[in-house]
């Protein structure tokens, strides 16, 4: 036979044995792991040895009265904060969203305020409402006063405070809902109207479980952010964590250990929320997991090993 017209050797069917399998070497990984390896025991080493840290203060303090108070406080402006936020957020996308243009309007307006200027000095601003407002008046419009109170009785730190980052967060979280409803084909909406569906059943079976997939990741990061920026109440003379540590290292004059314990408490605090979110975005992507998002194997992995260690 001519070796022009030969027919091409099927490699599948020649045995396994005859298949030089050459594995794909990755030097680079293995030299950043070894770089890494060392940081991190340099980093361990250095707060082992250094006295500096004075981790004897931070055993002290860690789960002393005055640190829970202030983490207990922290959590409840946190909560309050995201609460009032989810919740005016969530009407502020339907009115930005809306066909009205006044409602349109004067929501893009009550975002442009909030985001555009600190958030600081939003608190600032409520704590010293009573400048411009002496006191607060329930009354029928144009019409009689029905009752007052004085406005520093009613905005108090803790009120400044959560109306503070709550109406801060409501801009923020009004674009993430907004985002979220947007990112849904056109197409499926009028697909529903055309089978009958009413514009409730279209929102709540078709346009919702799609957006909270979207909106669910920005929200659990704004919510990690808010526990966060909770220490900014400090400055209103509020005792959360972080001024409870500052009022005990103003005392003892140590400022790095109490700085870690609350640097400690933000972070189991974040770590169970991030716990959270893979738990909840797991529920609503199901049959929807595209790579890239958030795995569960690393925490069941933490768990197990936990499990082990405690069984011994």
């Amino acid at each position: 036979m001519d070796s022009a017209t030969a027919a091409p050797r099927d490699l599948t069917r020649e045995a396994p044995e005859a298949l030089h399998v050459v594995k794909q070497r990755h030097p680079w990984r293995w030299v950043s792991v070894a770089v890494a390896l060392v940081l991190a025991a340099r980093m361990v080493v250095s707060m082992v040895t250094n006295d500096a840290y004075r981790w004897d203060v931070f055993a002290e303090y860690l789960f002393s009265e005055a640190i829970l108070s202030g983490l207990l406080l922290t959590l409840e402006v946190t909560v309050l904060a995201m609460s009032l936020g989810i919740v005016l957020g969530i009407v502020i996308a339907l009115c930005r969203m809306s066909q009205n243009p006044i409602l349109s309007r004067f929501a893009w307006f009550y975002t442009w305020i909030f985001r555009g200027t600190p958030t600081l000095v939003q608190l600032i601003f409520f704590y010293n409402l009573s400048a411009l407002y002496p006191k607060l008046t329930l009354a029928i419009p144009f019409g009689p006063e029905l009752h007052s109170w004085p406005t520093n009785a009613v905005i108090s730190a803790m009120v400044a405070g959560v109306l503070g980052l709550g109406l801060n967060e409501a801009a923020y979280m009004s674009e993430i809902v907004r985002g979220g409803l947007l990112s849904i084909d056109r197409g499926q909406t009028e697909a529903a109207k055309g089978l009958g569906m009413t514009p409730w059943h279209t929102f709540r079976r078709i346009v919702l479980p799609q957006a909270i997939r979207v909106i669910i990741p920005p929200t659990f990061n704004n919510i990690i952010g808010m526990l966060k920026y909770s220490s900014l109440v400090s400055v209103l003379s509020l005792g959360d964590l972080l001024y409870v540590s500052e009022q005990i290292f103003s005392r003892n004059f140590q400022p790095i250990p109490l700085l870690l314990v609350a640097s400690a408490w933000y972070l189991v605090c974040t770590s169970i929320l991030m716990v959270a979110q893979i738990y909840i975005e797991r529920i609503f992507g199901r049959g929807v997991a595209r790579p890239g998002a958030t795995r569960i194997g690393p925490v069941r992995a933490g768990g197990r090993m936990v499990r082990k260690v405690v069984r011994g």
